[in-house]
């Protein structure tokens, strides 16, 4: 489905503007036009879903069945459903909305939030394709212990209490899922829709302000300038700096695979080029930017944080091994 919006970007650029595949401003535009209609899309068809879903199940009852559960089972469910949906760190945010508009506790959401983006099946396979089956295992191993660890300190901190009032209003929410619950089919797909044009409108230019940044960043970085800074490995902070360098590298996983591929065959350490492909990832700037209409600096912050050091720690440690 997602190649149709591929499709959108390239007519859009190449074909109505003219601009030349070669040309840096045509790659910038290519990306910003591809991600501004996915992102929406995913923005409007999730967050619908999930409020009709809530409006014929009371969140009371979603919360049951999330309290029935174990934590460590939540959290490995969230980590299973975000390994296997092949979304970018941007794409991720409509369903952390839903998740956390749903009740779902923050510490399974995040775990959730971690995974989608860093891990997929199509970067796997690529990963097992392009530079063999150890690297691959060893990312994805990386990728589960890093949401499943970083969600649980993420959950120390309760975040609960930093996300932005409107998206759990309870009071309001409560009379509104119930008056829903009450009525007809109509009137629960109006409560859907209100639910859709709420959000949006609370997050729409941050969305847009975050996916300029990326597409900024994705047309006019230069893949050589990453790997050539990056590449000695007696340097301390290779790895550091190739975690904070890949935060405003906005990518998907599976587009940052041939980065990897390319620092590898240039000499730059396992670690510091798998650290870089998680923060490109799973903590671009533009998801940063969206997300603080979700939640306030000091969560934002944990999140940050947490997933810097759990990088930094696994460039470390692999390139020792």
């Amino acid at each position: 489905m997602f190649t149709l919006f591929d499709e959108l970007g390239n007519w859009f650029s190449y074909q109505l503007l003219g601009l030349s595949t070669e040309n840096q401003l045509g790659s910038a535009v290519q990306f910003f036009v591809m991600d501004i209609a996915k992102i929406f899309f995913l923005l409007v068809v999730i967050i619908y879903l999930m409020g009709l879903l809530r409006a014929f199940v009371s969140t009371e009852k979603i919360r049951e069945v999330v309290a029935g559960k174990p934590k460590w089972m939540g959290r490995s469910l969230a980590i299973t459903l975000g390994s296997v949906t092949p979304f970018c760190s941007c794409s991720s945010v409509p369903l952390f909305i839903g998740f956390v508009e749903a009740r779902i506790p923050l510490g399974i959401t995040f775990a959730f939030l971690i995974a989608s983006p860093m891990i997929n099946e199509v970067a796997v396979v690529m990963l097992i394709t392009l530079l063999g089956w150890e690297i691959a295992l060893m990312y994805v191993l990386a990728g589960v212990v890093v949401a499943y660890i970083g969600s649980i300190v993420i959950e120390w901190f309760k975040p609960e209490r930093w996300v932005e009032s409107y998206v759990w209003d309870i009071e309001m929410r409560q009379q509104q899922e119930t008056e829903a619950l009450q009525d007809s089919i109509q009137r629960r797909h109006s409560f859907a829709w209100n639910e859709v044009k709420v959000i949006v409108k609370r997050i729409w230019y941050w969305v847009v302000i975050g996916i300029a940044l990326g597409a900024l960043f994705h047309g006019y970085v230069p893949e050589a300038w990453v790997s050539e800074y990056l590449a000695d490995s007696s340097n301390w902070w290779s790895v550091p700096a190739a975690v904070l360098l890949g935060v405003p590298l906005y990518s998907n996983a599976t587009g940052v695979i041939p980065i990897v591929e390319a620092m590898l065959n240039k000499g730059v350490p396992i670690g510091t080029s798998l650290a870089l492909m998680m923060s490109i990832a799973a903590l671009s700037l533009p998801e940063i930017l969206i997300l603080r209409k979700v939640i306030r600096w000091p969560a934002l912050a944990i999140f940050v944080a947490v997933l810097v050091v759990a990088f930094i720690l696994v460039g470390y440690l692999f390139n020792m091994i």
